[in-house]
């Protein structure tokens, strides 16, 4: 490991990337995206957690139909290594409809099983080799082929872009909205509030009842055809869209607290695990 790198230019230092995706259901889209990269195939590993239900078993049947179609296709197209974890706990809840999952009373226990699930997947696959670790949402369906490359060029320990949705608006026209409010600047209100909680409450983001005016990177997207879109940011806070993470920020022991760690949870929680080992967080609003 003395010669692993993380550089600004990963591809001409062939250095190894590991994407992890928690996956409960299976968008092809989502395949699409990863075949799109430009990133060569040859450096990148995959891994992937199914929970142990009958949506985890039909998505998991669905994702190796479409591993054998790629790893039996063109040469490029083909990962370096694939591993597919089944979680060995039951989920929270059973059901993976957007508002129950976003429902405040599901956060604490659903954060506490999503944690679980992505320090499982972390521990089992990273290795020696492993230089980055991208994680990815099993639903984004949509991101500039030169993503890894893009991120890594800043150099930064830990780095996550916008996350937006497409959606057709009241016009019926196709435009964007902001979908990750987990990545933000923490403003004293926020920790006000948690000087109050007991040791085992949770902050939450996007919840009229709790307001923290912090600052969401998400809010601070310039939408416009002339934005700046290497204009970067410190964070406080950071979402798992699409995170990426230098292998060693993980292997100095940031993971995703599975509990309250200084109110925070999971991705928001590992950001706080991150910069008090000494790491920063950093965020660029206008490239999604």
């Amino acid at each position: 490991m003395n010669n692993l790198t993380t550089t600004p230019d990963p591809v001409s230092n062939q250095e190894n990337v590991l994407i992890l995706t928690p996956l409960a259901r299976f968008y092809q889209g989502y395949w699409d995206n990863l075949l799109a990269l430009s990133y060569p195939h040859s450096l990148i590993s995959l891994g992937f957690i199914t929970p142990n239900t009958r949506e985890g078993n039909a998505a998991t049947a669905a994702l190796q139909a479409a591993i054998a179609k790629t790893q039996n296709g063109p040469e490029e197209k083909r990962f370096a290594s694939i591993s597919i974890l089944r979680q060995d706990f039951d989920p929270p809840i059973s059901s993976q409809d957007g508002a129950e999952r976003h429902k405040k009373e599901n956060q604490k226990a659903r954060r506490s099983a999503m944690s679980r699930a992505r320090n499982s997947l972390l521990f089992t696959t990273i290795g020696p080799y492993t230089s980055w670790v991208l994680w990815l949402d099993a639903d984004i369906v949509e991101s500039h082929p030169s993503l890894i490359q893009d991120l890594a060029a800043y150099d930064k320990p830990v780095i996550v872009p916008n996350c937006f949705q497409r959606y057709k608006n009241d016009k019926g026209q196709w435009d964007v909205r902001p979908y990750d409010y987990n990545s933000w600047q923490d403003s004293q209100t926020a920790a006000d509030l948690a000087k109050k909680m007991e040791p085992d409450d949770i902050l939450l983001e996007g919840y009229a009842d709790i307001a923290t005016y912090r600052t969401l990177m998400a809010k601070l997207a310039d939408t416009s055809e002339g934005r700046d879109k290497k204009s970067i940011i410190p964070l406080d806070g950071v979402g798992g869209t699409a995170l990426l993470v230098k292998a060693e920020v993980h292997r100095d022991g940031a993971m995703f607290p599975p509990f309250a760690f200084y109110h925070l949870m999971e991705t928001e929680g590992f950001a706080k695990m991150a910069r008090r080992l000494g790491w920063s967080c950093w965020g660029l609003p206008n490239y999604f």
